[in-house]
This record gives C-alpha cells, sequence and structure tokens, in this order.
C-alpha cells in the first residue's frame, strides 16, 4: 500500500507531510514524497536553501515509515508528476497541502491542487498549514 504526498519546503508543504505520514502510519502503507516544483521550491545539495531533504528523511525514518523521496521528474507539471506516480506505485490516497488564499485567488484554487483534486482515482486529503497566532 502507498500514500503519495506533494511536497515543497513551505508551511504548506510541511502541513501536507506531517499528514501524510500519519496517515502512512494508520494504514501501514509505503510512502512516497514527491518534491515537485515549478519555482524554488526543490531542495536539493545545489539548491541555496541546503539539503532539506535531510530533515524530511530524518523525521520519515524517526517515524519508523517504509519511504522514497523523489525529486526533479523533469516535467513542469505538478499535477502530472503527483498523479503519474499515484497512478504507477497503484497509491491509495494523495496528500497535498493548500494554500490560503485571497477571495479572486479561491476562483482558481491553484491548477496543481486542482487537478489533483478532480483527477486524482484515488482518495486525495487535503490539509491546511496551521494559522499563525493573532496578535
Amino acid at each position: 500500500m502507498v500514500v503519495v504526498v506533494g511536497y515543497i519546503p513551505t508551511p504548506e508543504g510541511r502541513a501536507a507531510l506531517t499528514a501524510a505520514i500519519e496517515q502512512a502510519r494508520l494504514r501501514g502503507a509505503r510512502l512516497l514524497v514527491v518534491n515537485a516544483s515549478r519555482g524554488d521550491a526543490r531542495w536539493g545539495e545545489s539548491s541555496p536553501r541546503g539539503n532539506g531533504w535531510d530533515l524530511v528523511e530524518g523525521e520519515i525514518t524517526a517515524a519508523g515509515i517504509e519511504h522514497q523521496l523523489i525529486q526533479d521528474l523533469g516535467s513542469s507539471d505538478v499535477a502530472e508528476q503527483v498523479l503519474d506516480l499515484a497512478t504507477t506505485h497503484d497509491a491509495r490516497l494523495i496528500v497535498i497541502g493548500l494554500r490560503r488564499r485571497s477571495p479572486l485567488g479561491k476562483l482558481i484554487l491553484g491548477s496543481a491542487a486542482q487537478r489533483i483534486l478532480l483527477e486524482a482515482t484515488c482518495p486525495v486529503y487535503a490539509v491546511k498549514a496551521e494559522s499563525p497566532p493573532q496578535r
């Protein structure tokens, strides 16, 4: 059994990773972490943000979950990468993080998130990052 999570190093990506770890644990599933991004949200050794994969790998390993980290699949279409991996690995669940949006942005939702929600052949678990505390 496989759970696929789309991950980028943002609060929404962290929320998705946390939820995916919990779902993989509950289901006894293997976790595929996909770092697919159109911008600079990829983490790798050449990234200016440093090798964030070490932190992600450490967190999943500490949770005792079998996993695979997948990055830079050669396509700029994030939704296509996540959907293709979910299909190829017969995923039972896809986990994605959603950004908060303005009223205009809510009409669009986010093209990658919208495509994944509409085209996935398995359930999709969409999570939001926690809101910062109000002052």
